[in-house]
């Protein structure tokens, strides 16, 4: 059974996107709608390579297309979530196409760490929104690992459950901002200089 879930703004706002059940647990519309709005406000998409790790249906990566990001690589190990990121990439690939708007999207069926030690793109946004399940420690390597990849102004995003306590951040990034959405903290990154 799929539930849906759509893309909440940008040129291609409002695209249904589709959502394999259990495998993934969607950023709720709300929460998107925050991190989008400061991420527009900031000038922070804008012609950026997004990475969306755990990517689940792609929403995330998806969204930043539909305000201005020119690339998404979504990172999704789970076979059926990521060909649901394939789906949902075409989907808003051939809405902004109608617009004259070209993007290039990619999806990585691999592990995010498998990812993170084969990439070569600089990236200027990152969202890491694993399944709750996962540890704060892989969450503390993933960002270790995806440092060296970054731009100078990039903004990394992590979400994390508000039960648990905060991912230790490594050296060489600051934390700007915790936010907190109810079961969600969201916790803003930034290059240290």
């Amino acid at each position: 059974m799929l539930f849906m879930t759509r893309i909440i703004g940008g040129l291609v706002g409002s695209i249904k996107l589709a959502s394999p059940a259990k495998a993934t647990r969607p950023t709720s519309d709300r929460i998107r709608e925050s991190i989008f709005s400061r991420l527009e406000a900031r000038a922070a998409i804008e012609g950026k390579t997004v990475a969306d790790l755990y990517a689940g249906t792609g929403a995330l990566a998806l969204e930043s297309l539909s305000r201005g990001a020119s690339e998404a690589v979504m990172v999704e190990r789970d076979g059926k979530a990521a060909a649901v990121c394939v789906a949902n990439a075409y989907k808003v690939q051939k809405a902004l196409d109608k617009q004259d708007i070209e993007v290039a999207t990619k999806i990585v069926n691999k592990s995010v760490k498998q990812f993170l030690v084969e990439n070569q793109v600089e990236l200027g946004l990152v969202f890491i929104d694993p399944p709750y399940e996962i540890a704060n420690e892989e969450v503390t390597e993933n960002l270790a690992a995806l440092l060296p990849t970054l731009s100078k102004d990039a903004t990394v995003i992590v979400e994390r459950s508000s039960r648990d306590a905060q991912p230790e951040i490594p050296e060489g990034y600051e934390l700007e901002d915790a936010k907190n959405y109810g079961d969600t903290t969201v916790y803003w990154l930034t290059l240290s200089d």
